[in-house]
């Protein structure tokens, strides 16, 4: 019955804040990832009366408030390595893939979509490049009538997986932007940036600003009509973001391979693979004290797990493949509570 596990593991938003234990499955974590969470719980509550509540505070407050047991699952945009995992005593399962996508305020572009090579992108990013009619772009885009504005920085001011994924793409991309920038969840940025909380206040930045560029998940571009930009990818060909185009790049690493959590799904070769794409996690409690303190968050993920494939086409992420998602089935096994007891998450 294990091995007729299907789809992807997803979780969902509800809440602004957690209700109090014992009302339904409740976590917290990586906010990439967020807007087809709340599909998935509005669709898990409709078919089963049971509500799941996920607050988006980040990927490392969702490591930290699972590490504590003060949530029954956690989410992360970053895998925990095997030791990590073993000395927090969790289970770690991949969710979806999704993409990170630049995003620009410019007046002027028209229909046209701004092309930027991951060295050029990474040197704005960095602050090197720092008006819009810079000779970098306007090589990149001939006939574009790019402005002479100042080009305003706007970054994620919280712990961010998805900070973490752009920077990671920027490092293996640029030696200069790896040595003056580097990669993590807070780099310290060099000059004057403007910093906003998750990717709601990323949105609320970039619309309120001239001349700016920001960074979000591919499903808020989507959502709320962003300008996204084009970017060469490690095969030499100009892309945009898509659905398609995060399969494609996780269908090129060792994720899909070898269901190697840590291996990089950024800058993958192929014709259609989008530059930054990136997998999201879910974090649970591997050894609980009983299986009831697990069974309503396993009962969902198992759900989630079910219907996955069908729940995540056409929100802006892509469902994992099937061979990989039926090497993860075993580790739900990996579950052992401390009573000796199974987990009875096979019901409705």
């Amino acid at each position: 019955m294990w091995m007729q596990l299907r789809g992807v593991v997803a979780v969902c938003v509800l809440a602004a804040a957690l209700p109090a234990r014992g009302a339904g499955v409740e976590g917290v974590g990586a906010s990439f990832p967020s807007q087809v969470y709340a599909k998935w719980a509005q669709t898990f509550e409709k078919a089963t009366g049971k509500p799941v509540r996920y607050q988006p505070t980040g990927s490392s407050d969702g490591v930290k408030q699972i590490t504590a047991r003060a949530v029954q699952f956690g989410g992360s945009d970053s895998p925990l390595p095997p030791e990590e995992l073993a000395k927090r005593q969790l289970v770690q399962v991949p969710m979806l893939v999704g993409g990170i996508v630049p995003v620009i305020n410019v007046q002027g572009l028209g229909d046209k979509r701004l092309h930027l090579t991951g060295e050029v992108l990474a040197a704005i990013m960095a602050g090197e490049v720092r008006h819009w009619n810079d000779p970098r772009i306007v090589a990149l885009n001939p006939g574009v009538p790019l402005p002479a504005h100042p080009i305003r920085r706007v970054v994620r001011a919280d712990k961010s997986g998805t900070t973490e994924g752009l920077t990671r793409y920027l490092a293996a991309v640029s030696p200069a932007f790896k040595r003056d920038v580097g990669m993590g969840q807070q780099p310290t940025w060099p000059g004057e940036v403007e910093r906003a909380e998750g990717n709601d206040g990323m949105v609320r930045s970039l619309k309120a600003r001239s001349g700016a560029i920001a960074y979000v998940s591919y499903d808020r571009a989507e959502q709320d009509r962003l300008a996204t930009v084009k970017l060469k990818n490690a095969s030499g060909n100009w892309v945009t973001a898509s659905e398609a185009g995060f399969r494609a790049a996780l269908l090129e690493s060792d994720v899909a391979r070898r269901g190697d959590d840590a291996a990089s799904i950024i800058d993958r070769p192929g014709s259609a693979s989008w530059p930054i794409t990136m997998a999201s996690f879910v974090l649970f409690d591997a050894e609980p004290a009983k299986a009831q303190d697990v069974n309503e968050a396993l009962r969902f993920l198992y759900w989630c797990f079910m219907r996955g494939d069908d729940l995540t086409r056409g929100t802006g992420f892509a469902p994992l493949p099937t061979s990989l998602q039926s090497r993860l089935a075993a580790r739900f096994m990996a579950v052992k509570p401390q009573d000796g007891k199974v987990p009875d998450f096979l019901g409705p």
